[in-house]
């Protein structure tokens, strides 16, 4: 089955095709004709044939940006236009997410961002993940009886780490920008202070949240009015963020972590013995640390090391992938998916054990990262049988030792690229905002293994490697990630998902290179995702009744769930630039110049 039959099997494909068709969709700049990327299998410089692309990306010369919010996107232009590089453009975007995207932007949250010097060559991973407060203890989830309490890790204020995001976006304007603070957050602050309209999807997601957001006076206080979460075309207005941004903007991290902002936080969680305190935010610290570096048919993988589990398992999927014929294969046929689908099973039960804070745990990432390891686990895949996750443990690495977050890309003139995730966990994370900040607190603490063998939020599993710890960092799935060549980025990506980061990311990559679709093509594939435990195959809806029953038939628990991540890619191609913000969120905006 070739790439255009896949996506003209695709019911989702089709439906978002008419609707870039009729410009009314978030990508409506997306008129101008693209080209595929060149896959190893072609020849370099081979002719494209435009008509022959189902779906077209933005294109644009000389920067873009690409986001989950229209109003972030044009705030991250703005900044490109004015002379500011890919940080600068990256931090002003960070900041107007916490404003425009309030489930998931954030200032009282943390994330991760790679980040390629153009001038340098050099690839840094930046970790401004939240870490557990010094009264965190390994057992603060469980009662008396050792059972995990029901939401304590969620929606109550021992659920919220001490927020990186604000450390971590001044540290990467000072280490790679060139544009003052105050400049890049301004935008962000006028946006809160003026307001927008709330768009469906904001609407529908803190309807969604109602029960929760609504036991806390200063989040009622925000964003309620009349009794009711605020509905589609009210005015989100926040003034409290506005001045909090604008103390920012003026003294710095500095702020946040000592100055007002860390007294009023303080006051908020002072009634919870353990939660976060002063001397918790005073303390955090920003890490640079070495990304998670692979090879895939030729092009060079630069993704997120531990804390994050997405990079060691990015490159661990593709190196048990490399070997396999997939562009012969077909992007979405049976075959492919099913050796998809069991190398994700085996990855995510290596996750389940070796993967956390690696300031506190000893991880094999050599051995899972290497391409021998994937080799053995490659032979124990049976080519015609779906292998049970009960007859699936954790491998053996060590021998080879030699929902809700956000995503958004940034790539400026000078080749400079940079790939950022970052998050309050679930939906507005504790729901909590800290009184007369504005600010909405995390709940990351869920992130932990709360009790080891017992599922989280995302049904995934953890064991000792991430139990809860004083001042130690959760293990996330946020894979930001840039693909390279010749030490030259090609493709900058990311997606939220919770458990489905990885894979969403996974099938970008292999999308572009295996399939040779461009960024608009890969978002609006059907995606698949297996995570180990439960045994399940979920997919989205539009994947071929053919290969449906071809993985039926091959012992895959196939279930159709809702869709799954919601990628913001741009490709760097000859010269030209070619993005695409996934259409499953139509808030979402990719813009160049």
């Amino acid at each position: 089955m070739t790439l255009r039959h896949t996506l003209l099997a695709s019911s989702l494909a089709l439906a978002l095709a008419g609707l870039a068709a009729c410009g009314s969709g978030p990508q409506s700049q997306a008129a101008a004709p693209s080209t595929a990327p060149v896959a190893p299998s072609q020849a370099a410089g081979a002719a494209y044939d435009f008509d022959m692309d189902v779906f077209h990306p933005v294109v644009a010369r000389n920067g873009m940006v690409a986001s989950e919010q229209a109003l972030a996107s044009q705030i991250g232009l703005d900044i490109l236009r004015q002379g500011g590089n890919a940080v600068d453009a990256a931090v002003g975007m960070g900041f107007a997410l916490a404003v425009a995207l309030p489930n998931a932007g954030n200032l009282g949250g943390g994330g991760f961002m790679v980040v390629h010097d153009a001038k340098t060559g050099k690839n840094v991973a930046l970790d401004f993940r939240e870490v557990a407060p010094q009264g965190a203890s390994r057992d603060m989830y469980l009662d008396a009886k050792g059972n995990v309490v029901d939401g304590k890790s969620l929606y109550t204020h021992y659920a919220v780490g001490v927020p990186g995001t604000v450390a971590g976006m001044e540290h990467a304007l000072k280490q790679w920008g060139t544009m003052p603070l105050a400049r890049v957050t301004a935008p962000a602050a006028a946006l809160a202070d003026k307001g927008f309209p709330v768009s469906e999807t904001l609407a529908k997601t803190l309807q969604q949240e109602k029960d929760n957001m609504g036991k806390w006076p200063a989040t009622r206080a925000i964003f309620w009015r009349n009794g009711e979460p605020l509905k589609v075309g009210q005015r989100l207005v926040q003034k409290d963020l506005a001045q909090s941004i604008r103390l920012i903007g003026q003294q710095g991290a500095k702020a946040f972590y000592q100055g007002s902002i860390a007294q009023k936080i303080a006051a908020e969680t002072a009634p919870h013995a353990g939660a976060v305190t002063l001397a918790d935010l005073r303390d955090y610290r920003v890490v640079e640390r070495t990304p998670v570096t692979g090879t895939y048919r030729g092009y060079q993988i630069v993704t997120m090391p531990p804390p994050s589990s997405g990079g060691a398992h990015l490159v661990q999927i593709l190196n048990m992938l490399e070997p396999l014929p997939l562009s012969q294969w077909g992007a979405n046929s049976a075959q492919t998916l099913h050796y998809m689908a069991e190398s994700m099973k085996l990855a995510y039960a290596d996750r389940s054990e070796y993967l956390g804070d690696p300031d506190f745990v000893k991880i094999p990432l050599k051995g899972l990262t290497s391409k021998a390891y994937a080799a053995s686990l490659l032979k124990t895949i049976d080519p015609n049988q779906a292998r049970a996750s009960k007859n699936i443990k954790p491998g053996q690495p060590q021998p080879y030792e030699s929902d809700q977050t956000t995503h958004y890309s940034v790539v400026d003139k000078a080749g400079n690229a940079v790939a950022v995730t970052y998050t309050l966990n679930t939906n507005f994370g504790s729901g909590i905002v800290a009184k007369g900040t504005g600010i909405l607190l995390n709940n990351e603490m869920d992130d932990f293994s709360a009790k080891p063998g017992v599922a989280n939020a995302y049904g995934l599993v953890g064991g000792d490697a991430n139990a809860v710890a004083a001042k130690k960092r959760p293990l996330s799935s946020m894979t930001p990630t840039l693909v390279l060549q010749n030490n030259k980025p090609v493709l900058v990506t990311g997606s939220p998902g919770g458990a489905r980061i990885i894979t969403t990311v996974l099938q970008t990559v292999v999308n572009t290179i295996d399939f040779g679709m461009n960024p608009a093509e890969a978002a609006s594939t059907p995606r698949v995702h297996h995570q180990w435990t439960p045994d399940e195959l979920r997919i989205e809806k539009g994947l071929s009744p053919d290969a449906v029953a071809l993985l039926k038939s091959r012992g895959h628990n196939v279930v159709v769930k809702a869709s799954m991540g919601r990628t913001q890619t741009i490709q760097l191609r000859d010269g030209m630039l070619y993005g695409y913000s996934d259409p499953r969120n139509p808030d979402g905006k990719t813009l160049g110049y």
